[in-house]
């Protein structure tokens, strides 16, 4: 395991930056070969035609990119993070809705105009072309997963109904694969063509069928998880732990989560991401949370002996992008679970805690993250009450933050916790110059 020494060092690339250097890197490569093979065999029947073809082009980049960005690969995974990733893949996705959309629109009007027909007729007319229906359709597929992750109607929707209705990218992205087969003229204008086309394609779904289901699933066949104690902490809290064969060799670090699941207990499509609450370290793995829903409230009725079905570890929450020998930890509420097995963890060094609850009843773990401080030669602040009260100092601006670790300057910060706890703590660590290479939060969530 490393030490807070050599995670500290600062010498060579980070490690987020060397997989963003290798995103953006095999980004521009594609976006030189893309646009090489417009140049050479992207001319059309008249110039509205040939721009048509120019989006569409970028739209097929775009696609791939988007299925690289969700297939939770390893790598990339732990460098970036899986709040990042889906950050980008949710722009991504935006950028794809409108290089499709401009796609069809010219497409349309650039045969209206060679025929000097109207628009609807001309939709009417390519509507019976094998390969320009199989492009409607896809379109239309991209159009309902873009509108239904529009933040009012997301909100609206349950994670289970709205992860069904996403599932329909992946019905859109084989139509649009079947429909650029069909296009001779940008897809086998060359041999180079056929060859760059067919291994992106083969590359990009290889890529998330290894993620999302090769891997998980030889990961449970080789572990087999199973239930082993389940331990309330607090009224609407409780610790699930499990273990499995081989754990010595799962690669998980203090500070990651993984998606669970409980065959038996709840519906298969009910997953959740909980953190780990302990340092793995390689007999057994502890997730601790909080009855935020029907899966999580039902967790303290888990039988012990049961299957789990566990997919990760995911998320860069981890002393892998330490910059210097501190560290301070920031947590709000259950947001404690990953900051205290990142406690326990040897690469933690001087360390201080800041954990903002209600009241000292509501602190989850507290003993366990005192022990681990006091054990560490730490401080632990406790700092209690609901934000907002009437000449209380916000407990997370640049003053309070500063009072607390003047040093502040000169440590890694984690921060972990609800949104508005973690967006006053960035704001406050802005505020106050914190280098935004020391500073690290992640968001475990799969939407």
């Amino acid at each position: 395991m490393a030490t807070a020494s050599d995670t500290a060092r600062g010498s060579g690339a980070r490690p987020v930056d060397a997989a963003r250097w290798a995103m953006w890197t095999f980004v521009a490569v594609n976006v030189v070969i893309v646009e090489s093979l417009f140049l050479s065999a992207g001319s059309g029947k008249n110039g509205v035609l040939t721009v048509a073809k120019f989006f569409g082009l970028h739209a097929a980049v775009l696609i791939l990119f988007q299925l690289l960005l969700v297939a939770r690969l390893p790598w990339l995974d732990r460098r970036i993070g899986m709040d990042r990733l889906t950050v980008w893949h949710r722009w991504n996705g935006f950028l794809l809705l409108w290089a499709v959309l401009s796609h069809a629109t010219l497409v349309v009007l650039g045969y209206a105009t060679l025929d000097d027909a109207s628009m609807g007729r001309t939709f009417v007319a390519l509507s019976g072309v094998p390969a320009s229906l199989l492009g409607m359709w896809a379109a239309a597929a991209i159009v309902v997963v873009a509108v239904i992750s529009t933040r009012p109607l997301r909100r609206r929707l349950r994670y289970e109904v709205w992860h069904g209705l996403h599932l329909l990218l992946y019905v859109a992205l084989g139509l649009a694969f079947v429909h650029q087969l069909q296009e001779t003229t940008t897809f086998t204008s060359s041999a180079f063509a056929r060859a760059y086309w067919w291994f992106l394609w083969l590359f990009a779904f290889g890529a998330l069928l290894a993620g999302r289901l090769v891997m998980p699933l030889w990961r449970n066949a080789y572990h087999r998880f199973t239930v082993t104690a389940v331990v309330p902490e607090a009224d609407d809290v409780v610790s699930v732990y499990v273990t499995g064969r081989h754990l010595d060799r799962l690669p998980a670090r203090a500070g990651q989560f993984c998606v669970w699941r409980f065959p038996g207990h709840n519906h298969w499509w009910l997953a959740n991401p909980f953190s780990l609450s302990a340092a793995p370290g390689g007999t057994g793995l502890r997730l601790t949370a909080k009855a935020a829903g029907s899966a999580s409230a039902g967790l303290r009725d888990l039988q012990v002996g049961s299957r789990a079905f566990v997919e990760g570890p995911y998320g860069a929450f981890t002393s892998l992008h330490r910059t210097r020998p501190g560290a301070l930890l920031i947590a709000g509420g259950v947001g404690i679970t990953p900051v205290r097995a990142l406690l326990e963890e040897q690469a933690v060094g001087d360390v201080v805690v800041l954990y903002r609850v209600r009241s000292e009843a509501d602190a989850v773990l507290l003993d366990e993250v005192r022990h681990l401080v006091e054990l560490r030669g730490g401080r632990l602040h406790l700092l209690t009450g609901r934000t907002g009260e009437p000449g209380a100092p916000p407990p997370f601006g640049p003053d309070s933050l500063h009072r607390l670790v003047p040093d502040i300057t000169d440590r890694d910060v984690y921060v972990c916790g609800p949104s508005a706890m973690t967006a006053a703590v960035l704001s406050g660590l802005r505020d106050l110059r914190v280098p935004a290479r020391q500073v690290h939060s992640e968001r475990f969530g799969l939407a």
